[in-house]
């Protein structure tokens, strides 16, 4: 990268790569104690997680036990505006028993002292993304 990559791209990067690898003890340290994640449609994983330990134990712990493990996302841009927000694109792959999803999403990010505070999630096909996950 020959680029400056700006320090809150560089920490949403970073927990990107913790989420991925599974750190979920070094992605907490980037989150606020009230950090909360905003989960788009109406399935059983929808809905907002406040909380960093419900994100974490409750929305990201779902998302493994449900893929069986499989869920995956890579970053394909991240966008600043030098004030406290970053919007990210991504790829998400995963399978639930028979049924596999890829698509694109994102997140839009609130920092507050260099932590995430916020983020609300969008994708591409919310109808789509609603059939995979379910209703529980």
């Amino acid at each position: 990268m020959t680029h400056h990559e700006h320090p809150d791209a560089a920490l949403i990067r970073r927990g990107y790569e913790a989420f991925s690898s599974g750190d979920m003890e070094t992605l907490a340290t980037m989150m606020t104690s009230d950090c909360t994640h905003h989960v788009p449609g109406e399935s059983q994983i929808s809905g907002h997680y406040k909380g960093r330990d419900n994100v974490i134990g409750g929305y990201y712990a779902k998302l493994a036990e449900l893929t069986g493990g499989t869920f995956r996302v890579e970053v394909k841009g991240l966008f600043v505006d030098g004030r406290g927000h970053v919007i990210s694109a991504h790829r998400f792959h995963a399978d639930r028993g028979d049924r596999g999803i890829e698509m694109d999403g994102g997140l839009f990010f609130t920092l507050v002292g260099d932590k995430i505070s916020d983020i609300d999630e969008c994708v591409a096909d919310v109808v789509e993304a609603d059939a995979f996950w379910g209703t529980g």
